[in-house]
């Protein structure tokens, strides 16, 4: 894997002979996607300091699936950035179309990530939350009946109530994050961050993404570009209604690896 543009210091000294066709260890990985600190309350207020980092795939014609999953357009290492970002995350945040299409399961516990996340004063894997209005889902799967530790939903104050039910009779933990059937996006993001899950991980979909992008919750994309092309009506990385004027954000750090780019972009400071 090489980096292709410093995180921070563009001025640093090229890597050693050799040093920049070595695969990266998941420790090197795990340090250039580091959270940023986080502690105490955001400035000027607003609740507690948290940070929240989007993962997508596009391929490079803008699909961000094929056949209705991701997968197609991963690779190798894509899936280890992937895994690393997961053991980086206090939660992992997904729409429920996503959690039936991509089949999730409850977050794997990885042994090499283990005394990082003790001293962080993590849970063993990140919980995955899961953002439904309906509820239409499969509470009996492992997500959601046997996870390491318990899965959230994410829903709003009219959420059917048999199916509120349903869910917390499996153990699954319900988080209202809204005063209608759906989910407020913002407030999702505050809700999490007063369980002490400070560190946001959203893998979409793109309904999902597109809304917090909208309402200014987003702070950092991780977007992968795969080298594939597969023309097609695939939804993109981010959907739902445009923003009146376009968010820009910056690029952190640029790495590449056998085609594949993975970009780090985050929102400017201040």
């Amino acid at each position: 894997m090489r980096r292709l543009f410093p995180v921070t210091d563009q001025t640093a000294a090229p890597a050693p002979s050799g040093e920049a066709e070595r695969e990266w260890s998941l420790a090197e990985l795990a340090a250039a996607y580091a959270y940023p600190a986080l502690g105490g309350d955001r400035p000027g207020g607003g609740g507690p300091d948290v940070w929240l980092r989007a993962n997508m795939v596009s391929s490079l014609d803008g699909a961000a699936q094929h056949d209705g999953r991701s997968h197609p357009l991963s690779g190798a290492t894509d899936m280890r950035i992937f895994g690393t970002l997961r053991a980086l995350a206090d939660v992992v945040v997904a729409g429920a179309e996503t959690v039936r299409q991509e089949g999730y399961r409850p977050a794997r516990v990885r042994d090499a990530f283990a005394a990082a996340r003790r001293a962080a004063g993590q849970a063993p894997v990140p919980a995955i939350a899961v953002v439904s209005a309906g509820l239409e889902l499969d509470f009996s799967l492992p997500l959601f009946a046997a996870p390491p530790v318990p899965t959230l939903l994410l829903t709003g104050a009219a959420a059917p109530a048999d199916r509120v039910a349903a869910a917390e009779r499996a153990g699954v933990r319900v988080v209202v994050a809204g005063d209608g059937a759906g989910v407020d996006p913002a407030r999702a993001v505050a809700e999490l961050a007063g369980l002490g899950l400070r560190r946001l991980l959203t893998e979409g979909g793109p309904r999902l993404l597109g809304q917090f992008v909208a309402a200014g919750v987003l702070d950092e994309l991780c977007l992968t570009v795969s080298p594939t092309l597969t023309a097609g009506d695939a939804q993109r990385i981010a959907g739902g209604p445009s923003l009146a004027v376009p968010r820009r954000f910056e690029l952190a750090s640029l790495l590449e690896e056998e085609g594949f780019l993975y970009a780090c972009y985050r929102r400017p400071a201040g």
